[in-house]
C-alpha cells in the first residue's frame, strides 16, 4: 500500500501581493533534480527576487533559490539556476499574450509540496502598483489588525 505523504511545505513570495495586483493565477510544475526537491522538502527555499520569463514557448523561472542539499555530493545542484516549469498549451498561450502587454508581468507567489510529494508552484499574471496604491494596501492592513485587536477585547 503506498501512504500518503504529508507534506506542509508552503513557501511564499509576500512582497508579490505588496508590488502587484495579481490578476489570474496558475498552477505549474517545476522541472527538478534529486538534490532540489529535497532541499525544497526541508523547507531551504525562497522566491524572493524571483521572476518568470516565457522563452521559445516554454516557460522558465528566474532567480529562485533552492539551497543546497547538506548530504548532496559532487553532483550537488547550483542554488540559483533557471528552472523550466510545466504548464498546458493552452495555459501557456494565455500567459504569452498576457506578458506581451505593457504592464503586465509573471510573478511567482507560492511554491508547495503536494499530496503526491510534487512540487508546485503557483505563477499569477500580474500587473504592477502605483506608490498610492501600495499606501491604501498598508492602510487596508493596518485597520484589519485594529478590528482584530478590538474584537478580541
Amino acid at each position: 500500500m503506498k501512504e500518503k505523504i504529508s507534506n506542509n511545505i508552503q513557501i511564499k513570495n509576500k512582497r508579490a501581493t505588496f508590488d502587484y495586483e495579481l490578476l489570474d493565477t496558475f498552477t505549474a510544475g517545476i522541472v527538478l533534480t534529486g538534490t532540489e526537491i529535497k532541499s525544497i522538502r526541508l523547507g531551504k527555499a525562497s522566491l524572493v527576487d524571483t521572476f518568470c520569463i516565457v522563452e521559445k514557448g516554454e516557460l522558465w523561472v528566474k532567480n529562485m533559490y533552492v539551497a543546497e542539499y547538506f548530504y548532496g555530493t559532487y553532483n550537488n545542484h547550483t542554488a540559483r539556476r533557471d528552472r523550466k516549469l510545466l504548464l498546458t498549451k493552452k495555459e501557456l498561450r494565455k500567459i504569452e499574450t498576457a506578458a506581451r502587454n505593457s504592464g503586465f508581468t509573471i510573478v511567482p507567489t507560492r511554491l508547495f509540496i503536494n499530496e503526491k510529494g510534487l512540487a508546485k508552484i503557483v505563477v499569477a499574471i500580474a500587473k504592477g502598483k502605483k506608490e498610492y496604491d501600495k499606501r491604501d494596501s498598508i492602510k487596508e492592513r493596518d485597520d484589519r489588525r485594529e478590528m482584530d485587536r478590538a474584537f478580541k477585547r
